[in-house]
């Protein structure tokens, strides 16, 4: 069954960290593109991070750059979101999505181009 399922989310404080998962089941995340979208209460879906499986750039929404960073793990078949200095303004759900292509700076933030989506994980910052 191909499956995809983020986790590590949870309550946090302004300025504290967390890390998020994103692990596969039925297909390899290594040889996919994968992607960081958040969904704010009340507000559209939109791109965190990318990371490209064509070259393994990454590509980061202004709002985070510098504070999140996009990694695949030592352990096949995982990819992280760490996230320091959380805002809150990161509160929302966290979903990953796949993308058989490598994407570009004009064109990760599509979400019609990711084929697989996992359920998302609620991130929350608060005081």
């Amino acid at each position: 069954q191909v499956k995809v399922v983020e986790s590590g989310g949870g309550l946090v404080q302004p300025g504290r960290s967390l890390r998020l998962s994103c692990a596969s089941t039925g297909f390899n995340l290594d040889f996919y593109s994968v992607a960081w979208f958040r969904q704010a209460p009340g507000k559209k879906r939109e791109g965190v991070s990318h990371i490209s499986v064509t070259d393994g750039s990454r590509y980061y929404a202004d709002s985070v750059k510098g504070r999140f960073t996009i990694s695949r793990g030592r352990v096949r078949n995982t990819v992280y979101l760490d996230m320091n200095d959380l805002k809150p303004e990161d509160t929302g759900v966290y979903y990953c999505a796949t993308a058989g292509d490598g994407l570009d700076g004009g064109t990760w933030t599509r979400e019609d181009e990711y084929d697989y989506w996992g359920q998302g994980t609620q991130v929350t910052v608060s005081s």
